[in-house]
């Protein structure tokens, strides 16, 4: 992985990020609701040193597992001939890699709040394409997003298993990353749901 500072279109916990409307009170009902406590921030930690050396063959593997899938690829091909994007595609795996870590690391506080709501318009029609100028379809359709939870965090499993924890810490870690991405996919659901629904 490449330094974070040097990914374009990675903003994280800067000026350029505007604050979520979601606020951490309403979060803490959000963990509370999928039961993330302080033991699932721990077992997040745990995996990030098992995690930040096999950022790579993760990402082999959900990039195979989306380009293998043309309903999951549609989202990265061009809007005018429906070809994949190379450029594009390559773009997004560095932030998507930076995500792995950023996942393993979160504090949880109104940064990575507001960072979350930057990546769920990312991802909608209001700022699709925006970050890498890209001339792709211009948007993710939320059933992709919330059905992907479960291959990314299941696929998930054997990366956490490489470095001989045991079999109880690798549940835990695991349960981890499925409600943080629960709470994440959440979040991003945002800008998809109408005004006051959320």
């Amino acid at each position: 992985m490449q330094n974070s500072v040097n990914i374009p279109g990675y903003i994280y916990s800067t000026n350029n990020v505007k604050q979520s409307p979601i606020t951490l009170d309403d979060f803490n009902l959000m963990k509370k609701s999928v039961l993330f406590g302080d033991e699932d921030v721990n077992a997040l930690r745990l995996s990030h040193d098992i995690l930040k050396e096999q950022v790579e063959a993760i990402l082999d593997v959900w990039y195979g597992f989306v380009g293998s899938n043309p309903h999951l690829l549609e989202s990265f091909t061009s809007k005018s001939d429906g070809k994949p994007l190379g450029d594009y595609l390559s773009a997004v795996r560095k932030r998507f890699g930076q995500w792995i870590l950023d996942t393993a690391e979160a504090q949880y506080d109104q940064k990575w709040l507001d960072y979350q709501h930057e990546i769920g318009l990312r991802h909608h029609r209001t700022k699709k394409n925006c970050t890498d100028g890209a001339a792709s379809t211009e948007h993710v359709p939320f059933r992709n997003l919330f059905a992907l939870i479960f291959p990314i965090t299941f696929t998930l499993k054997p990366f956490l298993a490489k470095k001989g924890h045991s079999a109880n810490e690798i549940e835990k870690m695991y349960a981890a990353w499925l409600k943080s991405c629960l709470l994440q996919v959440t979040l991003w659901s945002y800008p998809y749901v109408k005004d006051g629904d959320f």
